[in-house]
């Protein structure tokens, strides 16, 4: 990986983490134009520079991060339910991954969902702006584990599960992206793990790679995520549904035609 490359995961990175359109879908059609051999570094970048979109939430939202304790409790106890299912099923999400044709099907049907999500739930004035209960809260935990399937999107699945728990479209986005920070700081720190565990070290160029790629994901996902909601709350899901129909059917059409995907 170059620092053009790099610079290129970063920016679709930050764009994509935070949408309903399934990141891991967009780094493996990138990964394939960029002709990125998937090596361990490769699969350890595209982990890591989360960290730099974790942080525009922080910066974003820092009153947030500055409220009571409740807050994190909240949050801690909507993040329960990934952190079951991910240590019970490792191996099988790590299965799931290589796989790029399930990214492309449940992309594709994801999409099919959203294009019928703002009628099931059109009703915002009954709907709370408010930060979800503990019971919410865990319910929409569980919801997230369902983007534990790639190309579900775990923005999708927490903002859907928000709605379902009777908050606002904004209110319900908002939650996904405060409960993205123990969500992915947890994936960032079990892959620096497996990597480090590998006996594997990270030289120079490496570094200044993941420095660039952090602070790239970092300034596009402040954008990102702004114009995300004032779109969201003011057109709703169908056009990422048609978006994550095209996607999904765009790798579909790639594997069916032989080319091989890889993320």
């Amino acid at each position: 990986m170059n620092l053009f490359q790099a610079i290129i995961i970063a920016i679709v990175e930050g764009l994509t983490e935070f949408l309903p359109v399934s990141s891991t879908g967009h780094m493996i059609i990138t990964s394939t134009i960029l002709g990125i051999a998937q090596d361990d570094f490769v699969k350890f970048f595209t982990v890591a520079i989360q960290l730099g979109a974790i942080l525009s939430v922080v910066v974003l939202y820092w009153r947030r991060f500055l409220m009571s304790l409740n807050f994190y409790f909240k949050l801690l106890v909507a993040f329960i339910p990934a952190a079951i299912f991910g240590i019970l099923f490792s191996d099988q999400i790590d299965a799931l991954l290589e796989n790029a044709l399930v990214v492309g099907i449940t992309l594709f049907l994801g999409g099919v969902i959203f294009l019928f999500v703002d009628k099931w739930f059109e009703n915002e004035k009954a709907m709370s702006d408010e930060m979800p209960n503990y019971k919410k809260s865990l319910i929409i935990g569980f919801f997230q584990t369902i983007a534990m399937i790639p190309g579900v999107s775990r923005s999708a699945a927490t903002i859907i599960g928000g709605l379902t728990q009777k908050l606002t479209r904004k209110a319900a986005a908002e939650f996904s992206f405060f409960l993205a920070v123990p969500t992915m700081f947890a994936a960032t720190a079990k892959k620096a793990y497996d990597f480090y565990n590998q006996g594997l070290v990270l030289d120079q160029p490496q570094i200044n790679l993941l420095i660039v790629g952090n602070i790239v994901a970092f300034l596009v996902a402040l954008l990102a995520i702004k114009g995300f909601i004032g779109f969201l709350t003011k057109h709703g899901f169908k056009a990422f549904g048609y978006y994550r129909i095209a996607v999904g059917a765009i790798i579909i059409i790639m594997i069916l035609s032989g080319i091989s995907l890889t993320i």
